[in-house]
């Protein structure tokens, strides 16, 4: 259903060490990479932009935002990798919005909730059982 995201952000600069820190923890890096975006993701997506997380400076000039009631949910294979995304993110400087731990969402939706540098809710969920 979804081909990729784009997250605005008002310092790429800042943005970018904050990702270029967390994004490992999923197994993604940024591949692409210019004066006004960065995208991250595994290096066999990025040629079609598919299944990547972009950042970017607004294209219209004015400053990026996010969105109330919005979230950006990152898919992690593992527990582990949720609890290390959320422990590497506030480490970087992210604000908490929720540990690590199940979720009355589904009986294995085990996830963390984070605010990025530029204030966009993003969860890390882990779905599987065996997580």
């Amino acid at each position: 259903m979804f081909s990729h995201i784009m997250l605005g952000t008002n310092d790429l600069v800042a943005s970018r060490r904050f990702y270029d820190a967390v994004m490992p923890t999923l197994g993604c890096a940024c591949h692409d990479a210019g004066d006004s975006y960065a995208g991250y993701g595994l290096q066999e997506d990025m040629g079609s932009g598919q299944n990547c997380l972009w950042l970017g400076l607004p294209a219209d000039g004015k400053a990026a935002t996010c969105g109330n009631g919005t979230n950006v949910a990152l898919l992690a294979e593992t527990r582990e990798q949720v609890d290390r995304f959320y422990a590497t993110a506030l480490a970087a400087g992210a604000l908490d919005e929720g540990a690590p731990g199940l979720r009355d969402v589904h009986p294995h939706f085990y996830a963390a909730y984070i605010r990025d540098p530029d204030g966009h809710k993003l969860v890390v969920v882990c779905h599987r059982v065996d997580g």
